[in-house]
């Protein structure tokens, strides 16, 4: 009934580390999908400037365009490949997974340190984007460290 918990100074094989960061990863796009698609809904444009308000062509654009990774990137992450002899392999495409979320998490955290606007809270009220960019960091950081673990793990994966 349900998984085990971890006996602590065991090590996770590689493969288990990179289904947790395929895990982690769909969890981070999933938040940063609904996110985006709200955000759109409220007039916020792609780039952070303020638009008149989502149309309903643009957030079903960006809505199948942010699909892509968040389905591509899990799967990438979950099966076992490798191209050109191992030479690109799913080790290496975490890396470079990796370091967009690190830059991710650099310019979010960015948004944590400067402020900005608000954006109506679906809930009611309102929320700052420094609000916002505070879950969105944790998220980053989590999803993060889960990639960078599977990345960092032995070459048999």
């Amino acid at each position: 009934m349900g998984r085990s918990l971890p006996v602590p100074g065991v090590r996770r094989s590689p493969a288990d580390q990179f289904q947790a960061a395929a895990i982690g990863y769909f969890i981070y796009g999933v938040v940063y999908w609904v996110g985006g698609i709200y955000l759109l809904s409220q007039g916020v444009g792609v780039a952070g400037g303020r638009g008149g308000g989502g149309t309903g062509a643009s957030m079903l654009t960006w809505g199948l365009v942010g699909l892509v990774p968040l389905i591509g990137i899990p799967l990438l992450l979950w099966r076992r490949w490798s191209w050109l002899g191992g030479w690109v392999s799913r080790r290496s495409f975490a890396w470079l997974v990796a370091l967009l979320l690190a830059l991710r998490a650099w310019k979010v955290g960015e948004v944590v340190v400067r402020g900005g606007a608000t954006v109506s809270a679906p809930w009611g009220g309102e929320i700052s984007f420094q609000l916002g960019a505070v879950v969105f960091f944790a998220v980053t950081a989590v999803a993060l460290v889960l990639v960078a673990r599977a990345a960092w793990s032995s070459r048999v994966a």
